[in-house]
């Protein structure tokens, strides 16, 4: 091989890296700025309707239809009322930016309503909606013997996280959002701990280690406070005890036994770790089932899906820090089970709750299921509009 060729071949190398290490920079260039973005008002809409083609993402494969939604001729008042005053519900639907939005009643769909280019097969971000599902993976996985208890540490399944503030911590109180972890879940806040962990993923570093990296602020089982990333921990212990990753263990255990729709995309980080903290891709119908699900309290159709103890303790406080209404250890007004958020006013009801208006509202007693994707630049975490939605929640399902 003559000189010159030599040196063309070692410029060829040299090119070919150059070209892999800017495509990968602009691959996270190009994350970072999503992420950086994804909050803006411009954006919002789109953006939580197609996060699975801006992140990398697994499928959760749907099975075969073995339930139909009908329709119901019953009527819900068009009004309800919060602090002593009267809001129409269309108007509000329209103020929160409301994207999808379906009530279910006796199994049949009494409303159903898209906007903002939504659609009945088109998929939403979840956000904290997702922490639900995991929940009831995790009960599963108990059933199945693959986990051995809720009281066990979750250092025990996961052993990165041993000397972070999660050691010794059991998964009930992680579960509970009463891990004691300090984390600071403001997203308007540029250096909160939530958009730091944005940016971790945005530049491809491992979500895990980052959870890892956490401290402790007071001790476990004393305080509820809400931590995204507890449910990240629940994730780590779910794949390291089923051996397979939470997607396939969602497939298998309820996408096709609920015979879901439409195929589900969850998020994943570069090391192809599902982000368990709130990044599946729903459509509002497939959410609707799984609240059924819980309104059934885990069967469907003659099948115990879920174990029903389990969705039992998950929608009961058991401890005085995770009761609702004003509590002096908690950081919150609404009462917390495992991963479900309980009314202050409760009537037996429950919600899954996510950022910028997502919801899943379960009331057994009604038999009503109401789901809820929004993309509202103006939500903010703790404040009113929490309360106002389920007043909403509730007053349709009182009216059915």
């Amino acid at each position: 091989m003559t000189f010159k060729r030599k040196i063309g071949y070692g410029l060829t190398t040299i090119l070919l890296l150059l070209l892999i290490v800017g495509a990968v920079m602009h691959r996270e260039v190009y994350r970072l700025y999503k992420v950086i973005t994804l909050f803006y008002p411009e954006n919002i809409v789109e953006n939580f309707q197609n996060m699975s083609n801006f992140f990398p993402a697994t499928t959760v494969k749907k099975g075969e239809p073995n339930f139909e939604f009908q329709i119901s001729r019953q009527k819900f008042n068009d009004n309800f009322n919060f602090q002593d005053q009267t809001y129409s519900i269309n108007n509000y639907l329209d103020e929160t930016k409301t994207t999808g939005f379906i009530v279910i009643k006796d199994g049949m769909i009494v409303f159903e309503d898209y906007r903002l280019g939504h659609s009945q097969d088109g998929l939403h971000i979840s956000w904290s909606v997702n922490k639900s599902f995991v929940s009831a993976l995790i009960g599963i996985a108990i059933e199945d013997g693959l986990i051995e208890s809720v009281e066990d540490p979750v250092t025990k399944y996961a052993s990165i996280f041993k000397g972070s503030g999660y050691d010794n911590v059991s998964i009930k109180n992680v579960l509970q959002m009463s891990s004691g972890v300090k984390f600071n879940e403001d997203y308007v806040d540029f250096h909160s701990d939530i958009n730091r962990m944005g940016r971790v993923i945005a530049l491809g570093n491992s979500i895990n280690e980052f959870a890892a990296s956490l401290s402790s602020d007071k001790p476990a089982g004393t305080y509820h406070h809400y931590v995204s990333m507890d449910t990240q921990v629940l994730g780590v212990v779910l794949k390291n005890a089923i051996k397979q990753s939470p997607s396939e263990y969602l497939q298998e255990k309820i996408w096709k036994k609920l015979g879901m729709r439409q195929d589900a995309k969850w998020l994943v980080d570069d090391e192809g770790m599902e982000l368990a903290f709130g990044t599946l891709n729903v459509t509002v119908r497939d959410y609707a089932r799984f609240g059924m699900l819980y309104q059934n309290f885990g069967e469907w159709q003659g099948e115990q899906i879920i174990p029903k103890q389990w969705v039992i303790d998950s929608i009961t406080p058991d401890s005085g820090h995770l009761t609702p209404g004003s509590n002096p250890n908690s950081s919150s007004r609404f009462g917390y089970g495992y991963q479900w958020w309980l009314p202050e006013n409760s009537q037996g009801d429950f919600l899954a709750r996510g950022v910028y208006g997502q919801y899943i509202y379960v009331n057994p007693a009604r038999k009503v299921v109401i789901v809820k994707n929004s993309a509202d630049p103006d939500w903010r975490a703790g404040a009113e509009e929490n309360y106002k939605t389920t007043a909403m929640f509730q007053s349709i399902a009182n009216s059915l």
